[in-house]
């Protein structure tokens, strides 16, 4: 079984409740007639109650098979914002700026999963990525001994030119810019726990850089190496190796004439950047010339699944990331 068809298999045997903010988009319109006809997941759509109706019928879809959630005039309004208040009151929001806040569907869909309504949003399709975060993180919040909040992208190679086929994560491609040491093993063990989520199979973690085992010396390659042990300390049974250039990390033979003792053996399936640069940069070569299929970015370190989508993004991502979110669910 291909890796994306194992994360809809596993989403189909146990659906949960997914809302979707900008339910007015045709994209998501699309992804969330697909999610329900497939039985992945119950939909909610957050927008003019009216036009999403009229697009789920002119889709050929029953409106009654979706929950519709209009902020402007939805019931929910009115809890959603107390409990935005009582959660928001010590920054210095009052009872109106509650009240105004809750007209966002960004923050109406995270309230939504906060306050037990769903299980998990998915939105920016619209949205920037910075308005998409803060909403999750003021709303829902970090897991509790969660540090740091971070994104991944899952990497499919699953084509026939792929030398080696399978599910990899790329982390952080989207989120934390410079991590520090500390940061960049918080990120490798989060990242290690999402893919053993998603791909069913142990984690092994390479800590990426221009350098292998010493083979240069700089600041950056130190902060590489430390966050290796910063890691390997917390998490003594995580499979994890640094610095090693991504050759090393990910081809055999290389590994065996670069780092014949790693741990890793070339065989890596999780992938921890140093930096924002090398992460986004990375993981847009590895889809636009290297043919994979990149779903992401997708957030980690939340205390309940909140995600976010490319504005670039297509119904079929948009439903790959439902199943993805669902899975981050359960």
């Amino acid at each position: 079984m291909k890796p994306l068809e194992r994360i809809l298999f596993a989403a189909k045997a146990s659906p949960r409740r997914i809302v979707l903010p900008e339910g007015e988009d045709p994209r998501i319109v699309e992804a969330a007639i697909r999610a329900r006809r497939e039985d992945i997941a119950a939909i909610t759509l957050i927008g003019n109650r009216q036009i999403i109706e009229r697009a789920l019928v002119n889709a050929g879809a029953d409106p009654l098979d979706f929950r519709i959630e209009d902020p402007a005039s939805s019931p929910l309004s009115h809890r959603l914002a107390s409990a935005y208040f009582e959660l928001r009151k010590a920054k210095g929001v009052d009872r109106a700026a509650a009240v105004e806040a809750l007209r966002s569907p960004l923050i109406f869909a995270a309230m939504m999963v906060r306050e037990g309504e769903a299980d998990g949003t998915v939105g920016g399709a619209g949205a920037t990525t910075a308005d998409t975060v803060r909403a999750a993180l003021q709303t829902i919040g970090r897991a509790p001994g969660v540090g740091l909040v971070s994104s991944f992208f899952l990497m499919m190679l699953c084509q026939p030119h792929h030398a080696k086929k399978g599910a990899f994560v790329f982390a952080d491609c989207g989120l934390v810019v410079d991590p520090d040491a500390a940061g960049l093993a918080d990120i490798a063990r989060m990242s290690a726990r999402s893919y053993q989520a998603l791909a069913g199979a142990p984690a092994k973690v390479a800590m990426l850089s221009f350098s292998t085992n010493g083979s240069a010396a700089h600041e950056r390659v130190s902060k590489v190496v430390e966050a290796t042990r910063l890691a390997h300390a917390a998490d003594p049974e995580l499979v994890i190796d640094g610095e090693l250039q991504f050759d090393t990390a990910f081809v055999e033979a290389v590994s065996a004439s670069k780092a014949p003792h790693s741990a890793l053996h070339g065989e890596a399936n999780v992938f921890v950047f140093p930096n924002l640069d090398a992460a986004n940069i990375g993981y847009k070569i590895a889809q636009r010339i290297g043919g994979a299929e990149a779903i992401g970015p997708i957030l980690q370190g939340l205390a309940k699944p909140a995600n976010d989508l490319s504005r670039g993004c297509s119904a079929d991502d948009i439903f790959h990331m439902i199943a993805v979110t669902v899975l981050q669910a359960n």
